[in-house]
């Protein structure tokens, strides 16, 4: 018996110990599962509403659309998720997820052909705006139920596996989305985001219930405003978030890709697939580049240099007319943002209180929420006003003023660097 040998443990799962948790590889493919179809989704909405008006400023009212729910619902949907069990919200989400993807693929269908396009563009604004509600809980839900799926000492491993579940669904996705449009067309590949969705119920099942850790009940306006105070008075995390926030406002050009792939660059619909891929390819590539040469120092000035290099990777994008140097921009793009993400959900995990993290992950939202889908709504304005290239070189342009003004203004994350908890204390 003392001969006997101890089992032995994988290389890879020595190095990846979260990936050793059953519950976080549920969470994992849930992840994964969630995005991707989310980005089936969006890929085909701006697709078609630009296909059935072709008219740049309706593409920033989907963005408008979904903007306003996230933002306005965020912090009272922290308050929510604080205080309820955290798969029971997912489950909740996940099943509005696929309500809505139901109704979009009965919307898509030819027989709905007859609706006039003022019509059916006001359907699809409607349940835009009804996803962008569901995604206000779905965010903080997911947010603290990755803190609660593996211990605290695991975070950081298992914070790089949920970004890269994250990106290869934020890739998969949109190539998915330009194949299924090209090939089968919208209809199919709505019914394969339904689809989807629906296979997403049985890893969410397989994942325990958890207890619920801020048990007390307190006012609601107190507890809706304490994550912003968390968020405010941690400079670091503040000014990360403003930073990226305000470069993906006004650097974005996503949601002008179909005008481009129509207009500009004059590819199909499988290049307009590949173009919305192009960022996320970037970011994984940024991923597999971090594991091996991790942020340990100056995370501060490194991210002032990627967002940096993020600006003028969309200035290029905006006045290529090659396919493969926009294609090639905005992979670069999605690299440089990618170390902001990085940097932002590691601080977002180790510093947030486990009874906040519904709250400060709703203010995280709001940021992500103003960046993104706002973002898609003044480069629809924009676009509408001086034209798509314009709109993106000039948006490009003002990233540039921004990073400086933040550069010169915010030094505490200029200065910024990853500290150990002992160092912490002592300081």
């Amino acid at each position: 018996m003392q001969n006997e040998p101890k089992p032995k443990t994988s290389r890879f799962l020595s190095k990846n110990p979260a990936l050793s948790i059953v519950e976080f590889r549920y969470f994992l493919s849930v992840r994964f599962g969630m995005i991707f179809a989310l980005n089936m989704q969006s890929t085909i909405i701006y697709y078609w509403v630009y296909h059935i008006t072709n008219d740049k400023l309706s593409l920033g009212l989907v963005g408008l659309a979904e903007v306003i729910p996230a933002v306005c619902f965020s912090l009272f949907a922290g308050h929510i998720v604080d205080l309820n069990e955290k798969r029971k919200m997912l489950l909740l989400c996940l099943t509005g997820y696929v309500a809505l993807g139901a109704g979009l693929a009965a919307l898509s269908l030819p027989r709905m052909e007859y609706l006039t396009i003022d019509t059916r563009l006001h359907i699809i604004y409607f349940l835009v705006f009804l996803g962008g509600m569901i995604r206000a809980f779905y965010g903080p839900s997911g947010f603290a139920m990755s803190g609660l799926v593996v211990p605290r000492d695991l975070y950081p491993n298992a914070t790089s596996w949920s970004s890269m579940a994250w990106q290869m669904g934020a890739v998969c996705g949109p190539l998915v989305a330009g194949f299924l449009i090209a090939g089968i067309g919208i209809t199919a590949g709505m019914f394969a985001v339904l689809a989807v969705e629906l296979l997403l119920l049985f890893p969410l099942l397989k994942i325990g219930v958890k207890p619920v850790i801020k048990k007390e009940k307190e006012p609601v306006l107190r507890s809706l405003t304490e994550g912003v105070r968390f968020v405010w008075n941690t400079p670091a995390l503040l000014g990360a978030q403003c930073l990226d926030m305000f470069s993906v406002l006004f650097g974005g050009a996503v949601a002008l890709l179909p005008v481009f792939q129509k207009e500009i660059l004059m590819v199909d619909e499988t290049g307009f697939g590949i173009l919305r891929a192009a960022p996320g390819m970037g970011a994984l590539c940024t991923m597999a580049l971090l594991a091996f040469l991790p942020l340990r120092t100056n995370p501060g000035r490194k991210l002032f240099i990627c967002v940096t290099g993020f600006a003028l990777s969309i200035i290029v994008f905006g006045l290529s007319k090659s396919f493969l140097l926009s294609f090639f921009a905005l992979m670069f793009s999605g690299m440089f943002d990618a170390v902001s993400v990085v940097i932002r959900g590691t601080i977002l995990q180790l510093v947030t209180p486990d009874h906040m993290r519904g709250r400060v992950s709703s203010v995280n939202t709001i940021f992500i929420s103003s960046s993104n889908e706002l973002g898609d709504f003044e480069s629809g304005v924009m676009a509408h006003w001086l034209g798509a290239v314009r709109a993106v070189v000039t948006g490009g342009c003002i990233t540039l003023g921004v990073i400086g003004i933040t550069f010169f203004s915010a030094p505490q994350l200029r200065n910024f660097t990853f500290m150990t908890r002992k160092e912490e204390v002592r300081d």
